[in-house]
């Protein structure tokens, strides 16, 4: 007889062609009882649509999200999704505070953090991709308290990280034009990132295509002008090379600290402006949740996420410390517009003319992007509650082509903190507010996240179960999460180290003090509040739940293999 999986026989070992899926032992009658079978895949309900798309439900919803994107799709948002202006612009104000070897670390160490959480929750998710947003494994493995602080902080993050990309783009449209006030480009912003995300997926993950396209061709010109620049081949054939690591240096003294200290605190400080250019990461492995094929498609994003990091950030961060020194002023340019773009900076004393207006408009199309990413990743964690029975059930609800209505409404307010820019203080100073707050929270999330990975792996030891039956599993585990867990920690203690420094006649700052650490009061009053009002408990490992809504193999669309020999090579690069 001839098995769906392709094999001569079902047992213990048998794996079909939708990747590393362990059948499990099932014999021949189970595979062919539906019931049965779906029993032993998992208890999520799985419908078609006319158009071929795959939805899958909660057993108690009508409707749900659909699998609508395609590899191409993934491949796109695995590369592109979530860059936005951390770093193209935000990266310089690293740079002037680090020094080109310290912004070089920063954004290494901080990238190996990100590979870690990614490593982790993608492990979780491709296996249990049904409850695909982090309040649901979080209550699932850690406590339903955690799994509440993780939806709704996390959720609060995404949705307040629209303002942040829109009041960016304010202010790079005034580049050009500065007789129309900012508000007016930021209404226009937030109404397309609210009309996209009204529509159905694969909406989203075209937009993102063309999107990542943009970003991708930008940043490898960008990089490819950085190595002109540098070997002397611009209009000022000034042969840099590592000139600028040299004079001013590869450190700069934090606060004009002296010694080792002063330039060990300039590192440690740009690790926060690390983690808002690395924010958003996390939808390679959120959007595969929709994908056609999560089992191949989700360890697919994660192994992009290598080249994605080592050529974007690290190789990015490398070459602006080769093409601008540290000390120059416009890096600190409180503007923030294009101007104080370390790429702009660097074309523009090169000689290099017409660039920067082309550079100004591929950070606004990716601030945009990056704004659309983080609604649709917000709507995604608010639904994500609402399932797991901590929000009105109304906000799980999706229209029959699959879009999170009510959630996608829900969240939509929160992109209007943008209008602060246009009040008191300016964009700047809005803009640094918001920034403030969402790197401190990135960091907090992923270890929280990384620590819900420890507790799956601990789960899965107390219950016998070995970790090369599941559907894909990361590298280095559980050491690469209890780094993160870790790491983490130590970084968002000390993150608000300047306001406790007083040499140069500094005095303490309250006032910076409640900024640098009021992420912590966000955190501790949802899981406290929710620990004394549910009085919920730890996931003891050997109770913790590993056979409900796994992945249901039978239901993945399979996509037909490349004909063309673009399409083999793109396929080749992102096995």
């Amino acid at each position: 007889m001839n098995y769906p999986n392709g094999h001569d026989s079902a047992g213990s070992d048998a794996k079909d062609d939708f990747g590393d899926i362990n059948l499990g032992d099932m014999n021949t009658e189970e595979f062919m009882n539906p019931a049965k079978r779906d029993s032993i895949a998992g208890h999520s309900e799985f419908h078609g649509d006319a158009n071929g798309h795959t939805a899958f439900n909660d057993p108690q919803e009508e409707g749900g999200l659909q699998r609508a994107l395609t590899s191409r799709h993934i491949s796109f948002i695995g590369f592109g999704g979530g860059i936005g202006v951390g770093l193209f612009v935000g990266i310089g104000q690293s740079l002037a505070a680090a020094g080109p070897l310290g912004i070089l670390l920063s954004f290494s160490i901080t990238g190996t953090l990100v590979w870690c959480v990614i490593q982790s929750i993608g492990e979780i998710i491709t296996k249990y991709p049904v409850d695909a947003t982090f309040p649901g494994i979080g209550s699932r493995f850690v406590d339903p308290a955690v799994g509440f602080t993780i939806g709704y902080t996390y959720w609060l993050n995404m949705a307040i990280s629209v303002a942040v990309e829109v009041t960016a783009i304010g202010i790079l449209v005034e580049y050009w034009i500065t007789s129309i006030n900012a508000a007016v480009w930021i209404a226009i912003s937030l109404v397309a990132i609210y009309c996209f995300n009204m529509l159905p997926v694969r909406w989203y993950g075209e937009a993102e295509v063309a999107t990542a396209c943009i970003k991708v061709i930008t940043l490898i010109g960008l990089m490819l002008c950085s190595l002109v620049i540098t070997l002397g081949g611009a209009p000022d054939r000034h042969r840099r090379g590592f000139e600028y690591w040299r004079n001013p240096g590869p450190f700069v003294q934090y606060l004009g600290i002296p010694g080792s200290l002063g330039r060990f605190l300039g590192f440690f400080y740009t690790l926060t402006n690390a983690a808002f250019a690395y924010g958003g990461t996390e939808v390679i492995v959120l959007a595969g949740a929709e994908a056609k094929n999560p089992s191949k498609q989700i360890p697919r994003n994660v192994r992009l996420f290598v080249y994605r990091q080592l050529f974007f950030y690290v190789g990015g961060s490398l070459m602006i410390g080769m093409i601008v020194p540290s000390n120059h002023p416009n890096l600190v340019n409180k503007a923030a517009n294009a101007t104080s773009s370390p790429w702009v900076i660097a074309i523009k004393t090169a000689g290099i003319k017409a660039l920067p207006s082309i550079v100004n408009a591929a950070i606004i199309t990716s601030a945009w992007s990056a704004g659309n990413t983080y609604l649709y990743i917000a709507a995604r964690t608010l639904r994500g509650i609402a399932l797991n029975g901590q929000a009105p059930r109304i906000l799980a609800r999706t229209s029959k082509r699959g879009v999170p209505i009510y959630a996608v409404l829900a969240s939509a307010p929160l992109g209007l903190f943008g209008f602060l820019s246009v009040g008191s203080g300016g964009a700047p100073q809005a803009f640094d507010w918001l920034v403030s707050l969402i790197s401190l929270n990135n960091i907090i999330n992923w270890g929280l996240l990384a620590f819900t990975y420890v507790r799956f792996h601990k789960a899965m030891k107390a219950q016998d179960i070995s970790r090369r039956t599941l559907v894909w599993y990361g590298r280095f585990q559980p050491y690469a999460a209890w780094f993160a867990v870790i790491f983490s920690s130590v970084v968002c203690l000390f993150k608000g180290f300047p306001v406790f420094i007083t040499y140069g006649g500094r005095k303490f700052d309250g006032a910076d003090f409640v900024a640098s650490y009021i992420s912590f009061v966000l955190y501790l009053v949802p899981y406290l509040g929710y620990k004394i009002l549910k009085r919920s408990k730890m996931v003891k490992p050997a109770e913790a739940d590993l056979t409900s809504n796994i992945i249901n193999p039978w239901d993945i669309t399979e996509e037909p293999e490349p004909k063309t020999w673009y399409g083999k090579a793109w396929r080749l690069i992102t096995q």
